[in-house]
């Protein structure tokens, strides 16, 4: 999840409360990279170098791991599964990261989704600013926003848009027809794999499967279409800065054709390869307060590459601005020496801790939540 769409979270509950709630934070003007390309294919702006230790090395790629990335099959989770069910224990608490298949959502859902996302960045600048990210707000298209005249920028244009709850949207910067109706309709679709994902998560950490669900009060959701245009030098810029999520979950519906995200295990980067109809899903900082550590909010990256543009649509689903989030006792006990490591904190103030230290990309924000921090 981008800086951006963790401050929208926060800042629409709060818009909600009062109209004249001051933003977060402001943003700099930043440059459309898709146009940056389109005008000279071979521009990399010195705001998008980064130093060489922070770019990918071979040495530090393992992709032979690509294929050990687990697989979760919905279809039998939503049955309760045992085995499947052990299997996502697994997978959150050894890679927080895993691939979904089976999961209810139609391949023409998913690909029309694709395809108005594609027409609509096909679209002259000049339409697809008529719906602009506003500079007091954390919706409609643009980049992520900039703090800071020093920040190195990730080689990517976006739409955020929050679809849930319903009284959050903001109709003036939605798309057009038909990318708005493709949003819709997958985005619906992909809330109900979340919420069959949440019961689940429920159930392999010892509770009653509607827990999860009922801490996330109207089960706030974003949905985010990244635009990354190819680039002429990807062995100094990254699509996306290294980051964990600070929300419950994403889920991910990658580019078919091309391999540009990685996540990190153990020390290395791992390249995720795309599985066709298939989700990626990650584990989020509030799920691992809520494990107290046992699932783990897993850092991951975009590449970029000389060849082509890409796309990616990920929907991010957070718990409220106001809800508590601690560990769930039955986590605590089963914990090494039954210790909690984590205090109760409000997730919008979690959110403000990691805004006002400017921490956000960096994996180290979860120590705020730490006891005796």
């Amino acid at each position: 999840m981008s800086s951006n769409t963790d401050v929208a979270f926060v800042q629409e509950d709060k818009d909600a409360r009062s109209c004249s709630q001051k933003p977060h934070r402001s943003s700099l003007p930043v440059p459309n990279v898709q146009e940056l390309v389109r005008n000279d294919p071979l521009q990399v702006p010195k705001r998008y170098i980064r130093n060489e230790e922070d770019m990918p090395k071979e040495a530090d790629l393992c992709h032979h791991l690509s294929s050990e990335i687990p697989i979760i099959d919905v279809s039998l989770l939503s049955k309760g599964d045992n085995e499947e069910l052990r299997k996502l224990d697994l997978a959150c608490k050894e890679w927080g990261f895993f691939v979904m298949i089976n999961h209810g959502v139609e391949t023409e859902v998913m690909q029309g989704m694709k395809d108005a996302a594609d027409k609509f960045f096909e679209l002259p600048i000049e339409e697809k600013n008529f719906i602009a990210v506003p500079s007091a707000q954390g919706q409609g298209y643009g980049f992520n926003q900039a703090i800071s005249e020093e920040q190195i920028l990730d080689w990517s244009d976006r739409i955020l848009l929050k679809l849930y709850p319903y009284r959050h949207r903001k109709p003036e910067v939605w798309p057009p027809t038909p990318f708005k109706e493709a949003i819709e309709i997958y985005g619906s679709e992909v809330r109900h794999v979340a919420e069959e994902l949440l019961r689940s998560l429920s159930l392999v950490m010892g509770m009653e499967k509607d827990v999860l669900l009922g801490l996330h009060q109207e089960l706030p959701q974003f949905v985010s279409v990244a635009y990354y245009p190819s680039c002429s030098m990807p062995d100094k810029v990254l699509g996306l800065t290294p980051h964990s999520d600070k929300a419950s979950i994403t889920i991910l519906m990658q580019d078919a054709s091309l391999t540009g995200l990685q996540v990190k295990h153990e020390g290395k980067w791992v390249p995720v390869k795309p599985i066709p109809n298939s989700f990626v899903v990650n584990v989020g900082d509030t799920i691992e307060i809520w494990s107290n550590g046992r699932y783990k909010s897993i850092e991951h990256r975009v590449v970029t590459n000389e060849s082509k543009a890409r796309l990616s649509y990920a929907s991010f689903f957070a718990p409220h601005e106001d809800a508590e989030i601690e560990p769930f006792d039955q986590m605590v006990l089963n914990s090494p020496e039954s210790i909690q490591i984590y205090k109760k904190v409000r997730y919008g103030e979690y959110i403000k801790e990691m805004i006002s230290k400017k921490k956000f990309y960096v994996k180290e924000q979860i120590e705020f939540a730490k006891i005796g921090s």
